[in-house]
């Protein structure tokens, strides 16, 4: 599919929307919104996930999930002098590299409305030898909305979510923004329902929640919906940059859709994972194949749960996770939702995955 095809403007409203684990308010009802327009029905849980359901021909089941929380901050404590300035200290809600997070722009989400912050950085030259060595952490970030301390108590309470503010842009051949983690998927997800018109399995797309702190969402989602088949979809480390050894990659940008084999939580069925290559060479969509040494999906959410059932995954090769800048290339991206579609629209319940 030619990159054009895809609508990079709805991919950036998908990103930049909050939502951090257990408060996904706002990009549920993006999703919510979007699935309505593809699928038969749409329900939502008590946790907050989406599922929408297309009913196909057969009594074959698969759910597809991709997870719709980013990496965020929850205010633990207001501070300050009350004749001064008041500051925020957080909670990391995910997991974050407090490296990264020195002089970045903020949103802090209130009863009342957004406020603009930033995470203080002192000057270089103002700190010395240990403070610059030293290997920061999240209890050492503060939030500096340039109000009194007064005014900020009455403004933000602890429980208040922060979340980074960054714009989706497209930057040479890549897209990058803040949480592509899931949203890219989560977008893939949501063009593939938008395509796929008379499948022979019931499809469920799952946006789950929660899966930044223990892939909660699908673990419920593996209960309630029970399908014969699960394939999660999420990003994967590219670290095709200088500094990584070619064995360090994972993969790489550019080289197509991503056929997990395993990561730290899962190893897929080698039958569900042959067939997406098997499907991937007939239809001609670059892919590579992806072992990641750390890290999981809701592909283990659902296997933990939905009993002694097949899982599969497919990725989208990203450079710098969990941070603002996470890259993703077009191709790959757009390889993603044709691997998805091709796949589902093959998917009759006659493939055997027993083991």
């Amino acid at each position: 599919m030619d990159p054009a095809e895809f609508d990079i403007d709805v991919l950036a409203e998908l990103t930049e929307t909050s939502g951090v684990p257990g408060y996904e308010d706002r990009i549920r009802d993006l999703v919510v919104d979007q699935l309505e327009e593809s699928v038969d029905r749409v329900r939502t849980d008590a946790m907050g996930n989406v599922v929408g359901t297309l009913e196909g021909s057969s009594e074959h089941a698969v759910a597809v999930a991709a997870h719709m929380d980013e990496i965020g901050f929850m205010v633990r404590h207001v501070r300050g002098k009350d004749d001064g300035f008041g500051f925020l200290e957080l909670d990391a809600l995910g997991g974050w590299d407090a490296r990264v997070l020195k002089a970045q722009r903020v949103t802090v989400h209130t009863e009342d409305g957004d406020l603009p912050g930033i995470i203080g950085s002192p000057p270089p030259h103002t700190l010395d030898e240990d403070e610059r060595e030293k290997t920061p952490d999240v209890e050492d970030v503060f939030v500096d909305v340039g109000l009194p301390t007064a005014e900020l108590e009455e403004r933000v309470s602890p429980g208040d979510l922060v979340t980074m503010d960054q714009r989706t842009e497209r930057v040479g051949e890549m897209v990058t923004g803040k949480a592509l983690d899931d949203r890219v998927c989560l977008f893939a997800m949501l063009e593939a329902a938008d395509r796929l018109e008379a499948p022979d399995a019931t499809i469920h797309f799952c946006a789950t929640v929660q899966e930044e702190v223990g892939l909660r969402g699908a673990r419920a989602l593996g209960v309630d919906v029970d399908p014969d088949l699960a394939i999660a979809l999420d990003v994967t480390v590219a670290n095709d940059v200088p500094g990584f050894d070619a064995g360090k990659h994972v993969t790489e940008l550019g080289e197509g859709s991503a056929i997990k084999l395993k990561d730290s939580s899962v190893i897929t069925n080698p039958k569900v994972h042959r067939r997406m290559k098997a499907v991937a060479e007939e239809e001609e969509i670059d892919y590579q194949l992806e072992i990641l040494p750390a890290g999981g999906t809701d592909t283990a959410g659902f296997q933990h749960t939905a009993g002694a059932k097949p899982v599969g995954a497919i990725s989208v090769p990203t450079r710098y996770l969990h941070t603002v800048t996470e890259a993703a290339h077009v191709d790959d991206v757009a390889a993603t939702i044709d691997l998805l579609e091709a796949f589902l629209e093959t998917e009759d319940g006659e493939h055997d995955y027993t083991l």
